[in-house]
């Protein structure tokens, strides 16, 4: 039966549908010809009773179907046998049976039975073989067995690929950990893909003079945006070796911008000096990331940060000002690193930030404000988001961590999440 074969498979699934066509479907039985009557039809199905259909053929072409249930039923009735036992089976044929060949695709095959109507799913289909002759009978209760597990078998593989994506992610994380544990003495790092994997995601390098810090907002999220940070990890890694680079964070968004362009295509011609991007044409990438990127001189305790649409938030507790220091950011650039609207020769813009004992820094991709939630079901907001930073700054790192995520969720409540979120904050 055809139930046992279908098991968990270890092929990929292009293997699997190679496998499962239409002659894996094929169920050999007995077949009649227009010569033979009512009378050896009802007799054969008594003798078979796990037929579904029979097939009528003539020199091993099939001409039409016979289905149990219609005809059975049919013969039933009061005088029936009298009057049809004795003539030819094709007064109960149907005339126009579905029939495929039997390297027909099951995908193929599901969307021929589809259109052929219920019918074809109760009488089966026939298959044949390259030169159309007769091979067998296929069933729609066979049919919808094999799609389920096509189905199911394409959902563990994907599940499957995607639990290893998100291993392969995190352990290019695993180094920017290492370091972020070294240079930062109080800190916290919120990490959450919304889909298992994402395109958040954060960086940090040291050096003997300092560290660079990068919170990575990609396009997309899931499998798309993890690809996207792959690309721009290994970008910014090899960009970082560069001295001179490193100590100017404008300069690695700009050759990060070009070097986005160049490897997606998002350049009409490499020889053009125009570069138009007004417009994206057809399979041209559209993608790149929103970022802040940032050199921490330990020696100078300063922080130089260019942003591409992602603010910096510091808090200076030693600002005598007000009774109660103030939130303050330090605001990005209106461009994002790649896109086609993004020209390849764009400057950003560094600013620089004194670093002061225990001032605190933080950094959120637009996963968070961007949350559609609360009562009245909009953003979670920039204005909220600053609100807890100035009531919970003064606590523990990760005691504000706890405190940011749960009004987070809180605030989302039942709402579908629409992005990855990443949030960090350090206490210098």
């Amino acid at each position: 039966m055809l139930s046992t074969n279908i098991k968990k498979s270890k092929a990929g699934l292009s293997e699997i549908e190679a496998e499962y066509i239409a002659k894996s479907l094929i169920v050999y039985c007995t077949t009649v010809t227009a010569k033979q009557t009512n009378k050896e039809v009802t007799k054969l199905l008594e003798e078979h009773r796990d037929l579904v259909s029979i097939a009528v053929v003539e020199h091993n072409k099939p001409i039409g179907l016979i289905n149990r249930n219609y005809f059975m039923e049919d013969m039933a009735k009061p005088f029936r046998h009298d009057l049809f036992d004795r003539k030819s089976c094709i007064a109960f044929m149907n005339k126009d049976p579905l029939i495929v060949n039997e390297s027909l695709s099951i995908q193929e095959l599901s969307f021929k039975v589809l259109d052929s109507g219920s019918k074809t799913l109760n009488d089966g289909f026939i298959i044949t073989d390259e030169n159309g002759d007769y091979l067998g009978i296929g069933t729609g209760e066979d049919l919808v067995k094999v799609v389920t597990f096509l189905q199911a078998e394409k959902n563990r593989l994907i599940t499957e690929s995607i639990n290893y994506a998100s291993v392969i992610q995190q352990s290019f994380l695993r180094l920017s950990n290492e370091d972020m544990g070294n240079v930062l003495h109080e800190y916290f790092m919120h990490w959450e893909p919304r889909d298992k994997v994402g395109g958040d995601y954060y960086f940090c390098k040291k050096f003997k003079d300092g560290y660079f810090l990068a919170l990575i907002d990609c396009t997309g999220h899931g499998v798309p945006g993890a690809f996207m940070t792959l690309i721009m990890s290994a970008f910014l890694g090899g960009v970082l070796l560069d001295k001179e680079a490193r100590l100017d964070p404008a300069k690695v968004l700009s050759i990060m911008n070009q070097r986005v362009k160049f490897t997606l295509g998002q350049i009409a011609d490499p020889q053009d000096d125009k570069h138009d991007f007004s417009s994206s044409k057809e399979g041209q990438s559209d993608d790149g990331m929103d970022t802040a990127f940032c050199w921490i001189n330990t020696e100078k305790d300063e922080l130089v940060y260019a942003g591409a649409k992602m603010p910096l938030f510091y808090i200076d507790t030693h600002d005598h000002h007000h009774k109660e220091p103030e939130i303050h950011s330090l605001e990005p650039d209106r461009k994002g690193v790649g896109y086609i609207d993004t020209p390849m020769d764009y400057k950003w813009t560094n600013r620089t930030l004194k670093l002061t004992k225990k001032m605190c820094i933080y950094i959120t991709s637009d996963g968070l404000v961007d949350q559609i939630g609360g009562t009245k079901k909009i953003a979670f907001g920039k204005k909220r988001f600053v609100a807890l930073l100035k009531d919970n700054y003064h606590k523990p790192m990760t005691e504000q961590q706890t405190l940011l995520t749960q009004a987070f969720y809180d605030y989302q409540g039942k709402q579908k999440r629409r992005d990855d979120l990443c949030l960090m904050g350090f206490r210098y």
